[in-house]
């Protein structure tokens, strides 16, 4: 009986393990094919700083913020696509600006899968920093509840210098 249990519990838990491991083989194989996909726009450190001004790269690169009131879309409203100024993928429409009065231009939706969030526990505190999906390139942070009169109640507040427009 306890053999005939111990024979029943190998096999199951060879079943399990079967299982498991195609299941992790399978995924595998999906996301390296998504990570070689996504690697297309991904550069190194000197090849980012080959291509940026010093000042993108210190903010999308080395996760750093510009001066409040100082960037060019802050203002900016014009009809178009904002995209990330690293890699050039579109992550937000003009549709989604609106004006909150923080210094940095803050919209309420990113255009789906374009932006990825990560929590982001420096300056002694807790928030969501926001990044490009495509190259990692840091864009800001999203703040929930605020009470604005938008769809989402959320504000991606963002470094103009992450960003390029290109009008529609």
């Amino acid at each position: 009986m306890l053999s005939r249990y111990l024979r029943n519990s190998v096999v199951s838990f060879t079943s399990i393990i079967r299982t498991s491991l195609l299941t992790f083989k399978s995924r595998f194989h999906r996301s390296s094919f998504v990570m070689e996909a996504a690697n297309s726009k991904l550069k190194s450190e000197d090849e980012w700083r080959a291509i940026l001004s010093p000042e993108q790269f210190r903010i999308l690169r080395q996760k750093g913020t510009e001066a409040p009131n100082t960037g060019d879309y802050n203002h900016h409203d014009a009809q178009g696509v904002y995209g990330c100024a690293a890699c050039g993928t579109p992550l937000y429409k003009s549709s989604t600006k609106f004006s909150s009065g923080c210094g940095w231009p803050a919209f309420f939706d990113a255009i789906p899968g374009a932006v990825s969030r990560h929590e982001d526990r420096s300056m002694f505190m807790t928030r969501i920093e926001i990044t490009c999906t495509a190259c990692g390139g840091h864009l800001g942070h999203v703040f929930k509840g605020e009470g604005f009169d938008t769809p989402t109640d959320e504000r991606h507040c963002v470094n103009s210098v992450s960003l390029n427009f290109k009008e529609e």
